[in-house]
């Protein structure tokens, strides 16, 4: 059974990409962020976390992977996790306010 995952492109008001993530992100639909975060016009890329519930540990690897590329918004309960896993060393992670809203597509 796959787990529940949206993925929504879109752009910053800057111009820079921005994928929307709501849900969780596991094993079951890892492959499905993967691949939305190799498509090579999607870079750099915002990847907008604050409405994800649940990630594990294939979910941290698909960011692991890209972290080159992607910059990072979680909501304060998903920080420690990104902190913890060594994440933050490799990319930009900003917080959004635990009262914040998620970020729009544009």
């Amino acid at each position: 059974m796959t787990t529940p995952l949206t993925l929504t492109p879109g752009r910053r008001p800057d111009g820079t990409a921005l994928l929307t993530a709501v849900g969780e992100v596991d094993m079951s639909n890892s492959a499905v962020l993967a691949a939305a975060l190799e498509d090579p016009a999607r870079r750099p890329l915002v990847l907008d976390l604050t409405a994800v519930e649940y990630l594990d540990s294939a979910g941290l690897s698909v960011l692991f992977a890209h972290a080159d590329h992607v910059t990072l918004v979680a909501a304060p309960l998903l920080t420690p996790v990104l902190a913890i896993s060594g994440l933050t060393e490799l990319t930009t992670v900003h917080d959004a306010p635990l009262d914040a809203p998620p970020t729009r597509h544009a």
